[in-house]
């Protein structure tokens, strides 16, 4: 990784990322997907911890796993004002340093696309989870519209650069049903106001098939 590439993704991606991120509708999609959140949590994908202020009063602790020390940095904050305690792992989602079947919920939001390895997340996500565990997602990808998914595949490459790895062209429900999981709830939709190239939506709550 050059010098430049380090400083993009490690100081000025973390801060654009809070910035398109706070758009009201993706905090109330948020809360909405965390709603049903409960016990020990394993958050992939923590980022800056803008899932944070969301998470209800049935999850007792929190592990947030995460590869960029630059959104850990801008977390911290976040961490320190939750009445939840939260464990903050730096580390891919491909590899979990953590026991099996020890969590009540795994939450991946907006984190799927940017995996290197959707298959081998996804089973490490099941192998941490307890029986009945659930998986709560909030997750963009490749839409059901032709000709929306054609832009997305045209799209790809440039996204994959500006957005650290963030892939456009994902079908996140047939992954996670592929994987090992079956849905309980699933809802897929295009978000008010961003370009739908961006924002058709994955929300639901999956449990071990």
């Amino acid at each position: 990784m050059t010098s430049t590439q380090g400083f993009y993704s490690g100081r000025v991606f973390p801060w654009l990322n809070d910035k398109l991120n706070a758009d009201p509708e993706l905090q109330r999609l948020r809360a909405e997907a965390l709603a049903p959140a409960r016990g020990r949590v394993v958050e992939i994908g923590f980022g800056t911890g803008l899932n944070m202020p969301h998470y209800p009063k049935a999850v007792q602790s929190i592990v947030a796993i995460d590869p960029s020390s630059g959104m850990r940095a801008r977390a911290e904050a976040r961490i320190g004002a939750s009445h939840i305690p939260v464990q903050f792992i730096l580390g891919a989602a491909e590899q979990l340093p953590l026991p099996d079947a020890q969590f009540d919920t795994a939450v991946s939001v907006l984190t799927l696309c940017t995996v290197a390895d959707v298959g081998r997340v996804l089973a490490e996500l099941r192998r941490v989870l307890r029986d009945g565990g659930q998986l709560l997602l909030m997750e963009h990808g490749l839409s059901d519209d032709d000709r929306v998914a054609r832009w997305q595949q045209r799209l790809n490459g440039m996204q994959r650069v500006v957005a650290c790895g963030c892939n456009l062209n994902r079908r996140i429900a047939d992954l996670v049903c592929a994987n090992g999981f079956q849905f309980d709830s699933l809802r897929q939709f295009f978000v008010p106001k961003m370009p739908r190239t961006h924002g058709w939506v994955t929300l639901g709550v999956a449990t071990k098939g």
